[in-house]
């Protein structure tokens, strides 16, 4: 309902969304354990990701407020998410509780929850305002996410799921550079001046890190691969 400006162009409003969810509260009562609260877009295991960066947003609905009023919406504004219901685990109850969370900030959510197929479509045509995405990383380095979904769209990798159509000169020179560099301690550090400018200008809102538990009967061992695809020359049964 707001006419003429974007509020998410302003830092502050995605400072105080951000700040708005409670993410433990979310893995405990809806993940049941199952996630990790996370600070950047990119998971343990990829090159890239430290500790020091993946320091999740600590939930404070008081100083959201605040920001928010600085930021001209003292009342907050209306606002459509999409989100899938048959994608990630509790999708769902995970964008049903983040309605609740943005409400105490005046802001008034409007939850479309659909499949995948749909939903998919609906963002890659960029009609949406909010979405919830999931993001793996096949290559096992953090540039595949950063040039995914935050540098500037341009063609072919760069920005091909930037559909928030963030365009950000620090992130883009950074990202340009790192495809080039050979030395790998070079190449890292601009790795983590992205993942810190990303942060620090809330150009994403990271919620957690998926956990995938898996079970097995008594005398099966098998090695848990991050693809999910077991294999049976790493299984053993007794």
């Amino acid at each position: 309902n707001v006419k003429g400006k974007n509020p998410f162009s302003d830092k502050r409003v995605r400072q105080a969304l951000s700040m708005a969810i409670d993410r433990e509260a979310i893995k405990r009562n809806i993940m049941r354990g199952m996630s990790v609260p996370a600070g950047i877009m990119v998971a343990p295991g990829v090159n890239g990701h430290s500790k020091d960066l993946d320091v999740p947003t600590k939930a404070d609905p008081a100083a959201a407020k605040k920001l928010l009023t600085a930021a001209g919406y003292p009342d907050g504004f209306e606002v459509r998410l999409n989100c899938p219901n048959n994608r990630y685990v509790n999708d769902e109850k995970i964008c049903q509780a983040i309605v609740a969370m943005w409400a105490k900030l005046g802001v008034k959510t409007s939850l479309v929850a659909e499949n995948m197929a749909t939903f998919s479509q609906k963002f890659q045509n960029f009609d949406s305002s909010l979405y919830l995405l999931g993001w793996g990383v096949a290559t096992y380095d953090a540039q595949y996410t950063i040039q995914s979904l935050v540098r500037t769209r341009s063609s072919g990798a760069d920005g091909n799921y930037n559909f928030s159509r963030i365009s950000d000169p620090v992130v883009d020179k950074l990202t340009d550079a790192m495809k080039g560099e050979t030395d790998l301690a070079k190449r890292n550090a601009m790795i983590k001046d992205a993942l810190v400018r990303i942060k620090d200008e809330v150009l994403l809102i990271p919620l957690h890190h998926q956990i995938r538990p898996w079970a097995m009967k008594s005398g099966v061992t098998t090695v848990h691969k991050s693809d999910d695809r077991p294999e049976a020359r790493f299984t053993s049964v007794r």
